[in-house]
């Protein structure tokens, strides 16, 4: 899973029919201080996600596919929580 905030809304006119109640947005990922990392993504929200909210993205493969429950569907990445806070603890020797 990665860390990501939503940076846009992916728009269809046409889309496969396994997907046409899925929204799609697009995902700018982000390591655990919030700076970007790598490219944006597009990915399928379950959790009804909003522009600029931090989110957890599933990316692992069958995993991805038994979150939004469409079988044997291909999906890449899923959104699965929006994200209220980040605390990061050190380790404690």
């Amino acid at each position: 899973m990665i860390i990501g905030e939503v940076i846009g809304e992916v728009v269809c006119t046409q889309k496969f029919r396994t997907y046409d109640r899925c929204k799609i947005l697009q995902v700018q990922p982000l390591d655990l201080k919030g700076q970007k990392k790598g490219f944006p993504m597009s990915a399928i929200d379950l959790v009804d996600a909003g522009f600029g909210n931090k989110v957890l993205v599933c990316l692992e493969g069958q995993s991805a596919v038994d979150a939004i429950g469409l079988k044997d569907n291909p999906v890449d990445a899923v959104i699965l929580a929006v994200i209220d806070e980040i605390k990061i603890v050190e380790k404690i020797d």
